[in-house]
């Protein structure tokens, strides 16, 4: 880009990227975390530079409170948002959540479509008004930031919707959310929408509209995109594209068409893109939720290319085939590759390029890990580092029960599989030792860490992968198990897949010991 253009797109309107990760995305299926996930996926948000991170909803659970005033606390230099219905006892809560951050937000919402006044409210539309109206005003009296989202926007009658909208910012609201909460709009209907509220909401001009698109169709991307070119100028979005059922508008998608087709938007996000592929890589592996090779920016195959004539287009000139540099969403073009004799300079430095910025101590921990896995393997990759870094992350968790001591196994032709595991309690100290039998040595792991901890539980799914290429790679597993009817999931990773099968049922197991001491969370009336 040129110094001209670059000047050019500096003068352009700013999109303000609103990052739901954390509780939108959270509420994926089988997306839970911890806090010591939450903040290190917040300390990610912030590098990548997002505007708005929204922590959660306060009122939710205990956990959730407490994940929000950590990250309003931490957070500096973006706006942290706290979810909360028009109800006093959620919004003093999410205030609560958010009074130390620098830039707080209270972001209230009130379902507006017949639908749900009908079935889910069963209030008329003048209470709903008033509703709406007197949550915001609360909401004002402990932040000067507030947004109003009126819940199933894009199925309200467009009179109404406009009453609604017209009624918040005279009460204060700074910026209203226009959600298409079960991704049920196009992106001619949603332009119509914005457009229409454009011309008929008289106090438009003093709030930022802002959209919040569900991807049930395929076009929550589509659709936002479109609600820029019709004046919106805040996007709800998630990091590869999380959230409820199909998920939400994917930020790495908006951003990256937003900069790369600037001609047509003719606006500009504040992103680093640079480090939008370590944040998905993050996120993936916290979450546990894998990201289709196939998948637009972030995926395996976004920058690959297999086919003769694309590949002869591209040694003639990259531009042929590729829109985008891999390197500007931060896809290296070439990868450090780390050996058993590479020292923690070197280690710090590759960590920082993947966007993890860790303080002494947790270094120390991923370099000692990296050192034992070094002398496992030949040549350690990004991906390994990933895994590392995650590991560490999971076991700052000062939650956790159980930790792995040993693991022997035995199994072969015409051998009764046979499993000896060692764990360590951790609220007391002491190591259980236990052995038993099974239908294959992970089969006999399991059982004898469910006898170890006294959780009856069911294994619903078991998932393996090879982190990286070739024989020495190590064994991803991700798994899901039930226990007194709601389900955890677990990851692992080593080079030997019985340990990280080991690890990763063991990682459940501590997060339904966990459940089982709590309260359970309100489930919250959220469409957005």
């Amino acid at each position: 880009m040129s110094a001209a253009q670059e000047r050019t797109v500096e003068d352009q309107p700013v999109i303000r990227i609103f990052d739901t990760t954390l509780r939108d995305g959270e509420q994926s299926p089988g997306a839970s975390l911890n806090m010591a996930e939450k903040l290190e996926i917040a300390r990610q948000l912030e590098l990548l530079n997002v505007d708005i991170i929204e922590a959660g909803f306060p009122i939710s659970s205990p956990d959730d409170f407490e994940a929000v005033r950590a990250i309003a606390g931490m957070i500096k230099n973006c706006t942290v948002a706290a979810l909360a219905r028009c109800t006093e006892k959620d919004i003093v809560r999410a205030a609560e959540a958010v009074k130390e951050a620098v830039k707080p937000r209270i972001h209230v919402f009130c379902a507006t479509s017949a639908i749900h006044r009908q079935y889910k409210l069963k209030r008329a539309e003048e209470e709903i008004i008033k509703l709406s109206v007197e949550g915001v005003k609360l909401a004002k009296s402990f932040c000067d930031d507030v947004e109003f989202s009126p819940e199933d926007a894009s199925r309200t009658e467009l009179p109404f919707l406009t009453q609604v909208v017209e009624a918040v910012i005279e009460a204060g609201a700074t910026t209203v959310n226009i959600p298409d909460t079960v991704g049920y709009s196009t992106p001619v209907h949603f332009t119509n929408i914005i457009r229409h509220l454009r011309e008929n909401v008289r106090n438009i001009n003093k709030a930022v509209i802002s959209v919040h698109c569900h991807n049930d169709l395929g076009l929550a991307v589509a659709n936002s995109l479109a609600a820029v070119e019709a004046g919106a100028r805040q996007i709800e979005c998630t990091i590869n594209g999380l959230g409820e059922r199909a998920g939400n508008a994917s930020l790495e998608e908006v951003v990256m068409a937003i900069r790369t087709r600037a001609d047509v938007y003719k606006c500009r996000t504040r992103v680093n893109t640079k480090r939008i592929y370590p944040t998905s890589r993050l996120v993936s592996t916290l979450t546990g939720i894998h990201v289709q090779r196939n998948k637009a920016i972030v995926g395996e195959n976004a920058f690959a290319h297999e086919s003769g004539i694309h590949q002869h287009g591209m040694l003639a000139n990259r531009a042929t085939y590729e829109i985008m540099n891999p390197e500007d969403v931060g896809i290296p073009a070439s990868k450090l590759v780390l050996g058993k004799h590479s020292g923690r300079h070197a280690l710090r430095d590759r960590l920082q390029q993947l966007g993890h910025d860790l303080d002494e101590e947790r270094l120390d921990r991923v370099f000692e890990q990296f050192k034992i896995l070094a002398d496992r393997k030949k040549e350690v990759f990004d991906e390994d580092l990933e895994t590392l870094v995650s590991h560490v992350v999971e076991e700052a968790d000062s939650t956790r029960r159980w930790e792995l001591v040993s693991l022997q196994t035995t199994a072969g032709t015409g051998v009764v599989p046979t499993a000896t595991v060692r764990l360590r309690d951790l609220h007391g100290g002491q190591v259980v030792t236990d052995a038993a039998t099974g239908d294959g040595p992970i089969d006999a792991t399991f059982t004898c860490m469910l006898r170890i901890t006294g959780i009856d539980a069911v294994l619903r799914e078991y998932d393996l992968r090879a982190v990286t290429g070739g024989r020495d790679a190590q064994g991803e597993v991700h798994l899901e198990l039930v226990s007194d009817g709601s389900t955890f999931r677990g990851r692992g990773r080593s080079t030997d897949i019985i340990e990280a099968s080991a690890q990763a049922f063991l990682s459940a197991i501590n997060r339904a010991l966990i459940a089982k001491g709590k309260p359970k969370p309100i489930t919250p009336e959220n469409g957005h």
